[in-house]
């Protein structure tokens, strides 16, 4: 008994048994159910909190698919685009080769047409001057070698052959 009147004196004694008391009250409160209440509404908020993350991960995976189904997209019409274009240019290109031939042909006929013109002038003028110098000489000729009884001869018979010509 001295033991106990001993323990009774010591004060770890009073302050553990207090905190017994205060843990016997807490449990007799339902403090942990309350605790554990918390802990569960602490919980099922973290794991809302988890979902809606792991949601928005989800539409930020969804979101960036799409961006590179866009952009393949947009890629392959940009290509698209460049081919045509290149082929367009290749036409005009042809096309403006084409214009140039068929510009430079008419060009190069209309030139061998005007040197043929200019090849017939010269003929016709060369024809002209010969006849000219050819009447020239027949003049002279016949001036030197023609009396007058015969000039006039000459020109009573080309009277009466002209009016069987002019018929």
């Amino acid at each position: 008994m001295e033991f106990i009147k001993d323990i009774l004196k010591e004060p770890d004694f009073w302050e553990g048994l207090g905190l017994l008391i205060v843990i016997a009250f807490f449990l007799w409160w339902r403090v942990p159910a309350f605790l554990a209440a918390a802990l569960d509404r602490r919980a099922e908020a973290i794991a809302k909190e988890l979902e809606q993350a792991s949601q928005v991960r989800r539409e930020a995976e969804q979101v960036l698919i799409e961006y590179r189904q866009k952009a393949t997209a947009a890629k392959s019409e940009a290509e698209h685009i460049l081919r045509e274009t290149k082929e367009e240019a290749e036409r005009y290109a042809a096309e403006a080769r084409a214009q140039l031939q068929a510009q430079m042909e008419r060009r190069a006929k209309l030139a061998e047409q005007q040197i043929a013109q200019a090849e017939a002038r010269a003929m016709l003028e060369i024809r002209e001057a010969a006849a000219n110098a050819a009447a020239a000489a027949a003049e002279r000729i016949i001036a030197a070698h023609l009396d007058e009884s015969k000039s006039r001869a000459l020109v009573q018979n080309s009277i009466k052959d002209l009016s069987t010509k002019l018929n």
